[in-house]
């Protein structure tokens, strides 16, 4: 399917769920030209073009230029798309690589039939398309790399996924109205940004009252050996990359690993949290702690079969501070990476 198909499929998803659709810069409602392949505020008078079949709905969010990082890790995203598509050709490979996941598989089962689900930050949007295989949910996936989104928008069309769609957008300024999601995900994005908490609070305003919330972030504990290595790779001009687990994978094809290298050395911008960290953000804003990978509490395991949306013991400090430390000694912790999962509660 040719990218000006893919862009009027777009415009025809965004008329059949006009009402979840709004203006980044004002929050008005929206006028979309099939023919003109445009999307029109009446409202403060901006116009959002398409470009490679992609909806461009960016817009800059009110930050001090001095601090911002948005624009340099969207170069950096636009530079090096994460995850790729190689070795993907067929949504039957989505569904089997995807599967090999817990987490995805887990979301995959778990997700009701009718649910509209918002990826923030969906790189190249593989999540989004799996999620989007099975038919009965609508499934969007938004970011600010059109790159990445390009290639989740070709997978999409040539697996004729039609309830899942791609848009560009600055997740502190939503293209979405309030409460239009059953359940948001944000998944390694929120640590990119140059303010995580607020980043939180502006898409914690798309779910539903009643709906979830999913979010991915490095762990301060168990960012500490990829602080090492990235340290050693600095002075020593990256020399050593046996150091890391995936590198030294010669069953990974060089892109693979190239990526894998850039994402978790050379990223310009990062931050590290911890699970109290995130469970102060969800008390000051009415989110209740469902979930987590691990699990909060010290000495439970996180089951294959688990129940994601199922209410879990939020333990207590120590039993973070062990979670957390257990972290670092983890085989495949995928760089220190943890996630929270809460209920909107109002």
């Amino acid at each position: 399917m040719k990218s000006v198909d893919t862009v009027a499929a777009f415009l025809l998803f965004m008329i059949d769920h006009k009402d979840i659709f709004v203006c980044p810069a004002c929050s008005g409602a929206l006028n979309i030209s099939i023919n003109r392949y445009i999307i029109e505020c009446p409202g403060c008078n901006i116009s959002f073009k398409c470009e490679d079949g992609i909806p461009l709905m960016f817009y800059p969010g009110e930050f001090n230029p001095n601090t911002d990082v948005t624009e340099t890790v969207k170069a950096f995203y636009e530079e090096t798309p994460f995850p790729n598509y190689e070795e993907l050709d067929s949504k039957w490979r989505l569904i089997e690589k995807s599967e090999k996941g817990t987490f995805a598989r887990l979301l995959d089962r778990q997700i009701p039939y009718g649910a509209v689900v918002l990826e923030v930050g969906c790189g190249t949007g593989q999540l989004s398309n799996f999620l989007g295989i099975k038919g009965g949910r609508t499934v969007i996936g938004t970011d600010i790399c059109v790159n990445s989104l390009k290639l989740g928008a070709e997978f999409r069309a040539k697996n004729t996924l039609n309830d899942v769609a791609f848009f560009q957008m600055n997740l502190f300024r939503p293209i979405f109205r309030p409460e239009s999601f059953h359940i948001v995900i944000c998944n390694g994005v929120l640590h990119h940004t140059g303010d995580p908490f607020l980043g939180f609070k502006s898409i914690l305003k798309l779910v539903k009252k009643g709906g979830f919330i999913i979010i991915g972030l490095y762990n301060t504990y168990g960012r500490i050996p990829t602080a090492i290595r990235r340290f050693i790779f600095k002075i020593s001009g990256d020399r050593f990359k046996f150091l890391d687990s995936r590198l030294r994978d010669k069953s990974l094809e060089y892109r693979k690993r190239h990526t894998w290298f850039m994402d978790q050395y050379k990223h310009p911008h990062e931050s590290t949290h911890t699970i109290d960290e995130v469970l102060d953000w969800f008390a000051q804003s009415g989110v209740e702690y469902t979930n987590s990978i691990p699990k909060a509490k010290a000495f439970e395991s996180f089951s294959q079969e688990e129940k994601l949306f199922k209410l879990n013991d939020k333990g207590t400090f120590f039993d973070h501070l062990l979670v957390q430390c257990g972290i670092v000694f983890k085989k495949n912790s995928e760089g220190g990476f943890f996630t929270m999962i809460g209920r909107r509660m109002f």
